[in-house]
């Protein structure tokens, strides 16, 4: 037996590498999966019987992953330790028909997923990459990660007005990307030149869910390297430090009361109301079958079910330096202050005062400050998949997550510390 790691700048530097290598929630699933696998994990399907053997499993459903590490001995009625988070992130999302065009240029049909800050995707040299379901009935992951489409922005000297009215889109006509030059367009295309760019044959892809992404890669920023640039923190740098956390907690070997679980869902960005989705019913159904698998009943389940805690583990908004007025005038997190603790009375967060008491521990275990954050009363709340999974699982559940500016931007940016503070503090949530 042995402590797991602490995690430090390194564990930054993998997060980028991580951001890089997962333009969708597919992706994000399957490095999530091959670092899982590294780590002793098996996955185990759906389809099959499964039993009650200790060690690591994990379950993928699209673009989403729920993992567990059962422990030598564990009992049925063992309650969990969970760190919830999404894989999905606002975009651009290819329409079932993609080929169109006009005046010379050939474009592709996209759809606007979730709430992106549309301004972020103009004039951004785009990939696209996603999943594609083949006449055989597989899948095969792409990712054309190079320069491909841009959105190009309407120049100044045809929107004199710009500059003093502000920008306006319409999500229609004003964000469908170019990618080439023809009078001609030609359905098919598309996906003709994606089932190349993978190897498959012409006429094999008969579905697809695609999607673009910046081909920027992640950075340091500023004068000491202190910030980091890069997209999808929201929310993959809660997804990586998941992995990372659960891995370190089940590489320990140290004895464990409760049993610790990642569940990372799709569709948090459009409501959660998926198969994939918090609000499906993967994260119970796992849940369940790991109980009655270990010869558990219906008892045992409520039992666990009544001891274990979730973190909703999501990105949250640093003070704005520009903008300090639409935040709460004394919470005010800052980058590299440490995680922050999500709290609003309308339950758009599932954390109460218990839960906190949970946090501090976790915290105070890991020698991890932290900081608060509530919403100005005059500006809508967003939510998480906090409440979601309090209401729907009867689990006590606190949000949690690291500060970052530019949300739902095509390239936010965090604090270079908070990434591995997050680790840390998972860690010891992990092993209590």
């Amino acid at each position: 037996m042995s402590e797991p790691p602490r995690f430090d700048r390194g564990h930054t530097d993998d997060l980028m590498s991580f951001l890089a290598a997962s333009p969708t929630p597919y992706h994000a699933v399957a490095n999530a999966a091959d670092r899982l696998e590294k780590a002793g994990f098996r996955q185990v399907a759906e389809t099959d019987a499964w039993d009650g053997t200790s060690g690591g499993k994990y379950v993928l459903r699209g673009g989403a992953i729920v993992a567990w590490y059962v422990p030598e001995g564990a009992a049925p009625h063992t309650p969990f330790r969970i760190v919830g988070a999404h894989t999905d992130s606002p975009n651009l999302r290819v329409k079932p028909r993609p080929d169109s065009g006009a005046h010379g240029w050939r474009q592709v049909a996209v759809e606007i997923y979730g709430g992106p800050l549309m301004n972020s995707w103009l004039d951004r040299d785009l990939g696209l990459a996603g999943r594609l379901s083949l006449r055989d009935g597989s899948t095969r992951l792409v990712n054309v990660d190079r320069p491909l489409l841009r959105v190009p922005q309407l120049a100044i000297h045809m929107d004199r007005n710009v500059s003093t009215e502000g920008l306006k889109l319409d999500k229609q006509r004003h964000l469908q990307p170019v990618w080439g030059l023809g009078d001609t367009v030609r359905d098919g295309d598309l996906i003709a030149f994606l089932e190349e760019e993978s190897g498959i044959p012409r006429g094999e892809v008969t579905g697809w869910d695609l999607m673009t992404h910046s081909v920027e890669p992640p950075a340091y920023l500023g004068r000491d390297r202190e910030l980091v640039a890069g997209p999808r923190m929201d929310n993959l740098l809660s997804v990586h430090a998941g992995v990372a956390a659960l891995t370190a907690v089940a590489a320990a070997g140290t004895e464990l009361t409760h049993i610790p679980v990642l569940a990372a869902f799709d569709h948090e960005e459009n409501g959660s109301q998926s198969d994939t989705g918090a609000d499906g019913p993967l994260l119970g159904g796992v849940l369940e079958r790991s109980v009655f698998a270990r010869g558990g009943s219906y008892e045992d389940r409520a039992r666990a079910f009544a001891a274990t805690v979730c973190l909703s583990s999501d990105t949250g908004h640093a003070v704005h330096p520009n903008y300090a007025e639409r935040h709460d005038p004394t919470h005010h997190p800052r980058v590299n202050g440490g995680p922050i603790l999500k709290v609003n009375v309308n339950n758009r967060y599932a954390t109460d005062g218990s839960g906190r008491a949970v946090w501090v521990a976790a915290c105070e275990k890991a020698d991890v400050p932290f900081q608060s954050f509530v919403s100005n009363n005059s500006m809508p709340c967003g939510t998480t998949i906090g409440p979601i999974t309090a209401a729907r699982h009867g689990i006590r559940t606190v949000d949690i997550g690291v500060a970052i500016l530019s949300m739902h931007s095509a390239r936010e940016l965090c604090g270079a510390d908070d990434p591995h503070l997050l680790a840390n503090s998972l860690v010891a949530f992990l092993q209590p």
